[in-house]
């Protein structure tokens, strides 16, 4: 902003005063822009660190349930194997597993 109890002075030296005057108002304003930018720029260079690594996390993740989920359905298979070969037979005694049913 133009202080103006600081113009009186500076009207002496005419058009050449007043344009010297809206240069230093342009740089002052410059020189802050470009320090909003810096700092803007550097937040977003920040994020783009955090986004990098949150990416990772979910990367490391998803491959962690998906070795989860092949481990289940290994398991899953075995126990079906398991329980094909305890199956009751004729004149085989119950086991306590036999009602046992494995839902999918």
């Amino acid at each position: 902003m133009i202080d103006m109890d600081g113009l009186g002075p500076l009207a002496q030296y005419g058009l050449a005063g007043l344009m010297g005057v809206l240069w230093l108002m342009e740089r002052r304003s410059s020189t802050q822009r470009e320090r909003e930018l810096s700092e803007a720029h550097r937040r977003m260079m920040a994020q783009h660190e955090e986004i990098g690594e949150l990416m990772d996390v979910v990367r490391d993740n998803t491959s962690a349930v998906t070795r989860l989920e092949q481990s289940q359905a290994r398991l899953i298979t075995v126990c079906e194997h398991i329980l094909a070969r305890l199956e009751p037979s004729a004149g085989r005694r119950r086991g306590p597993f036999d009602d046992f049913e494995l839902s999918e």
